[in-house]
C-alpha cells in the first residue's frame, strides 16, 4: 500500500492532474467527503487528508510515503528525513515583508530600529531578518495575520503573498520579497528503498507531468 499525505484546498486541486498522469484517481472529493482516508482507484493506492503544515511530519516518520507540501512549510519543518525530488511547480506564491501603508519600513530598518514582526513562518522570518543584521521580537500567529499591524501588535508580517489584494483591502503594501514558493513533493527515504518498485513510477510520471 501507498500512502499519499495531501491537504485540502488548493494544493489538492492542483495535485490532482499529477496523480492522474500517475493512474491515480481519487474517488471521493475531500471538500465533501468526512473521510480522512480516501479510496483510489487503485487497491495498492490512498490519499490521506491531513493539515498542510503536518504534511512533512507525516512522512517523516512513515505515516505516509509521499506528500505534497509547500516550501515555506518544509523551510519551517527543516526537512528532516524527507527525499525532495520534486519541484511540482504547483500553488506558486511569494513569501513577503508587509507593513501598514503609512510604516516607513526602509527607515525603521535603516536607522536599527528593533522591530515587532508577527507571523506564522517563525523560522523563515528570524533567518531573514538575521541575515540582514535586523534586530527582530517575532510573535507567532496562525492566522489573520493581517490585522496584526492594523492594531498594533507588530510592526509588520511575514506571510505568503499571491494576488495581493487582501494586503490592499487592509491598507498594507509588500516592502520585501524573501523567497518564491511553490510545493514540492516529498518521500520518505525508507520508504523509497523498501517501496522503490511501487514508488519510482509515480515519480517519473510526476516528472513528466509538470507544468514548467
Amino acid at each position: 500500500m501507498i500512502t499519499i499525505a495531501l491537504s485540502k484546498g488548493r494544493i489538492f486541486e492542483e495535485t490532482l492532474p499529477l496523480l492522474n498522469a500517475a493512474g491515480i484517481t481519487a474517488l471521493e472529493d475531500p471538500e465533501s467527503s468526512r473521510k480522512l482516508i480516501l479510496p483510489t482507484n487503485r487497491a495498492d493506492v490512498r490519499l490521506i487528508i491531513v493539515r498542510a503544515s503536518d504534511v512533512p511530519t507525516y512522512v517523516q516518520y512513515g505515516a505516509a510515503d509521499i506528500g505534497v507540501a509547500g516550501k515555506d512549510v518544509l523551510n519551517e519543518h527543516g526537512g528532516i528525513g524527507l527525499y525532495q525530488p520534486l519541484d511540482l511547480n504547483i500553488a506558486r506564491c511569494r513569501m513577503m515583508v508587509a507593513v501598514r501603508e503609512d510604516f516607513d519600513y526602509d527607515s525603521a530598518v535603516r536607522q536599527g530600529a528593533r522591530l515587532r514582526v508577527a507571523t506564522k513562518y517563525v523560522q523563515t522570518a528570524r533567518d531573514h531578518f538575521a541575515a540582514k543584521g535586523v534586530h527582530v521580537d517575532l510573535i507567532k500567529l496562525y492566522g489573520s495575520m493581517e490585522l496584526a499591524p492594523l492594531v498594533g501588535l507588530s510592526d509588520a508580517i511575514v506571510d505568503l503573498v499571491s494576488s495581493g489584494n487582501t494586503l490592499k483591502a487592509n491598507n498594507l503594501k509588500a516592502v520585501e520579497h524573501i523567497a518564491d514558493i511553490s510545493s514540492r513533493l516529498v518521500v520518505n527515504q525508507a520508504a523509497l528503498k523498501l517501496k522503490h518498485g511501487d514508488i519510482q513510477p509515480m515519480l517519473d510520471a510526476f516528472a513528466k507531468a509538470i507544468v514548467k
